[in-house]
């Protein structure tokens, strides 16, 4: 039988590396791209935009149409930052299938 105390040393052993590796996220800056580079669109690891770019032409499109490439450059960015932050953890987590948005420490 495992000692009580010794699994209590590797769970907050797990739960300062998961602490550590959400720290490392939230200086990460992700890039995201719509219409084929017209946007671009950079956020951080606590999904703040960090940047907007567009090029001159898709100034001359509609308002709309750059409302959308915005939206989807944004989606583009977190999508990425998602991956990337499954990557980090995937480590820890020893495969575990974890569920959508769990979060550590507990």
């Amino acid at each position: 039988m495992t000692d009580l105390s010794e699994l209590m040393k590797q769970a907050q052993k797990m739960q300062d590396q998961f602490k550590q590796a959400q720290e490392n996220l939230t200086s990460l800056i992700v890039e995201g791209q719509s219409g084929a580079g017209l946007v671009t669109i950079k956020i951080n690891g606590r999904y703040d935009v960090v940047s907007v770019s567009l090029e001159d032409s898709a100034m001359t499109e509609g308002k709309g149409f750059i409302e959308d490439l915005i939206g989807a450059a944004f989606n583009d960015a977190v999508r990425k930052l998602e991956d990337q932050r499954k990557q980090a953890m995937s480590p820890m987590t020893g495969g575990l299938k974890l569920p959508e948005g769990f979060n550590f420490p507990f």
